[in-house]
């Protein structure tokens, strides 16, 4: 009877799945309407309840998203979604409406701010217009590395991807580049030419409302990036440098909070793919002027190639 007990137990601690299929990039603005409560909250028992994320880490696909959510879940203020909720860009979540939105959001302490992270919600061009429906005075974290090394991380995950499925997969080479030049139809391009995404976030949102973490500096030493984050925030200090050690094994910082330790899952920190030199030229060279005009929007450089 016990071990029946805890059968049932651990089922209904299980996270529900969440599809894995995108639909078109098109659809209405508005969701449909939704019987959510009018201040966006539903509640519980123990007075806990859910609401509507007031921080909404925006992306970028493979710049440290999953990262940045467990380093801020570190903060007793926050309250993270652990799934990627796709409501913003996928069709088929968008006409469940706003109620079934909250309904994914975690429960959460009245003076607790909850936080969900979907990607790639950056690079999708209706999910801003959507977002800012929903409350313009939302933060927006985006977290951004080297955009070379994030096409490389891109192919890496799509590599292993396909590997397990045992599916075919193309060299790197010949996705990078089509007869003598950078592939411009390769999708994994797009996503890294930021300033394109960020025009359109800057159409809804001010700049002040989106803080930028350096996704490179988060991994060679996150504590720093951290701070600002809390300070964008404005959130009371309290993520220090002891919840933060380097792990030799994996090769990447690991989590400590309150004395118990935690990694992120073996899929992060992939090893990318031996790239000729003279391609890589070649990626750092096209990245060259749209990363100038990424700059030049955001009011700041990074140490990219």
């Amino acid at each position: 009877m016990a071990a029946l007990l805890l059968g049932l137990l651990l089922f209904a601690m299980q996270s529900p799945p969440i599809p894995s299929r995108p639909l078109a990039d098109e659809g209405p603005t508005s969701p449909p309407t939704s019987s959510a409560a009018d201040n966006g909250t539903t509640a519980h028992p123990n007075g806990t309840v859910q609401q509507l994320p007031q921080i909404i880490i925006i992306g970028v696909r493979k710049g440290g998203t999953r990262a940045l959510i467990e380093m801020l879940s570190l903060h007793s203020a926050v309250a993270a979604a652990q799934n990627e909720v796709h409501f913003f860009d996928w069709e088929s979540h968008w006409e469940k409406g706003m109620s079934w939105y909250l309904s994914q959001m975690p429960y959460a302490f009245p003076d607790q701010l909850t936080v969900e992270k979907t990607p790639a919600y950056f690079t999708s061009s209706k999910v801003p217009k959507r977002i800012h429906q929903m409350n313009p005075d939302i933060k927006l974290l985006l977290i951004l590395r080297d955009p070379t090394e994030r096409v490389l991380s891109d192919y890496t995950q799509v590599f292993y991807n396909r590997l397990q499925k045992h599916k075919r997969y193309q060299p790197i080479e010949s996705v990078l580049v089509k007869d003598g030049e950078i592939n411009l139809g390769y999708k994994a391009l797009n996503r890294s030419l930021y300033y394109v995404h960020m025009k359109n976030w800057l159409q809804y949102f001010p700049l002040e409302s989106i803080h930028v973490v350096d996704g490179d500096e988060l991994i060679r030493d996150p504590f720093p990036e951290m701070k600002k984050v809390e300070r964008f925030l404005k959130l009371e200090p309290q993520i220090n440098a002891s919840n933060f050690y380097f792990n030799k094994t994996k090769g990447f910082y690991c989590l400590r909070d309150h004395g118990r330790e935690r990694c992120l899952h073996d899929s992060k920190g992939r090893a990318h793919p031996n790239v000729a030199p003279v391609i890589l030229q070649k990626l750092y060279q096209f990245f060259h002027e749209p990363n100038k005009k990424f700059f030049e929007l955001v009011g700041r450089t990074f140490n990219w190639k």
